[in-house]
């Protein structure tokens, strides 16, 4: 969507029209010159005249070039190279005008993707991240994962998600439930208000593709409304690193503290939103607290789902064991990288399914204790880096 910003001078009532482009009437005059349709035909004629050139080339040599006219060996393989010729610039000339429209379109595709799901910042509120996503349909940067992380007053909140399927479809469920989790979490105070809000989001966004997709419009959809389903994951991790979870048929983080490798939680999630509603009351699962120095790492079932040509899964756990083996400071940028090699080398280098990965790490400082007033100050036991990839 184009917005024209304020600060263009109007006359107060009528909008002012131009009699003498008809094809524009209703716009202001101010608009009225921005596309300048005039120049379109012109365009398309300068599109079309090396073809045509090469054409005219073609033809005027067969019909008033003696040598075309004559029938022995070298004529013909003089008028085969000049035919030649003519038909590799005119493939050549297609070739380049079609690379170039397709650059134009994969540029507007990734301004789209990246708006929807947005690169996150390196720091977020003493937080380390990094996120990374891989779409299993050719061509595409994003998929039906989605994820964020934002700073609000009531903490830090995250999302991890997976609308059903992949494709345009899913793009457009995760879509809607990402538009609505950025707005609640400013209002919302509580984590359960989050969740209800993403989940009458997803319902208003069946009911109008219910609307598009109804089988009187057309051909019966391959998806129906009324399979689909998100998994959500939601996170709030307060100034003293707490941390509360909601979590409807999504996976449990892992969490990373030194070498070891753990669940953030064993409690059996809600079930997917979309399939049942919410039940009345929704408590948040408390996750203990996520000290300095730990790591979590937030992912889809695509991970774990991963399978090698032998029908076998990927080990997460193991993967997220190796990476922290190599790199025991636990830098989400690391880990992301060390993950997602191996998962590339497990599959290789074709998953069937949408994968995304989300780390992030408590680099707040330690609050000190309590202790007896003079010059000395308390040792930290765990003294953090001043420098972090």
């Amino acid at each position: 969507m184009i917005r024209i910003k304020a600060g263009v001078p109007r006359r107060a009532g009528r909008t002012r029209t131009d009699s003498r482009a008809p094809g524009r009437r209703g716009l202001p005059s101010w608009l009225r010159g921005t596309s300048r349709p005039g120049r379109r035909p012109l365009r398309r004629a300068l599109a079309l005249g090396l073809p045509t050139a090469w054409g005219a080339v073609a033809i005027t040599y067969k019909l008033a070039c003696p040598l075309a006219q004559q029938n022995s060996l070298g004529a013909r393989a003089v008028t085969s190279a000049v035919f030649f010729t003519v038909g590799t610039g005119l493939i050549l000339y297609v070739r380049h005008t079609l690379l170039r429209e397709l650059r134009q379109a994969r540029q507007v595709a990734d301004a789209a993707q990246s708006v929807l799901l947005r690169p996150l910042p390196p720091r977020v509120d003493g937080l380390n991240l990094a996120a990374a996503q891989l779409s299993a349909d050719h061509g595409a940067t994003i998929g039906g994962d989605l994820y964020d992380v934002v700073a609000t007053e009531h903490g830090v909140r995250i999302v991890m998600g997976d609308a059903r399927g992949h494709g345009l479809t899913a793009i457009g469920t995760a879509a809607a439930v990402l538009g609505s989790f950025r707005e609640a979490v400013h209002d919302e105070a509580e984590l359960d208000g989050v969740l209800r809000r993403l989940e009458r989001a997803l319902a208003r966004h069946l009911r109008e593709r219910a609307r598009a997709e109804h089988p009187s419009a057309g051909p019966a959809p391959d998806n129906p409304v009324a399979e689909e389903f998100v998994t959500v994951l939601l996170l709030e991790i307060d100034r003293d690193g707490e941390v509360r979870a909601l979590n409807c048929g999504h996976p449990w983080p892992y969490l990373l503290s030194g070498t070891s490798v753990e669940p953030l939680a064993t409690a059996d999630p809600l079930p997917p939103l979309g399939l049942f509603p919410l039940p009345p009351d929704l408590p948040p699962e408390r996750c203990g607290h996520l000290q300095p120095g730990e790591t979590l790492v937030l992912h889809t079932d695509g991970a774990e789902d991963a399978r090698d040509a032998r029908g076998r899964f990927f080990p997460l756990s193991t993967a997220l064991s190796e990476a922290v083996r190599r790199q025991p400071v636990g830098a989400p940028q690391a880990v992301i990288s060390s993950v997602f090699t191996a998962l590339l080398q497990h599959t290789g280098g074709l998953p069937a399914d949408d994968i995304a990965l989300l780390a992030l790490r408590n680099e707040r400082q330690r609050r000190r204790a309590p202790g007896a007033r003079g010059t000395a100050r308390p040792a930290r036991t765990n003294p953090q880096p001043t420098t972090h990839l």
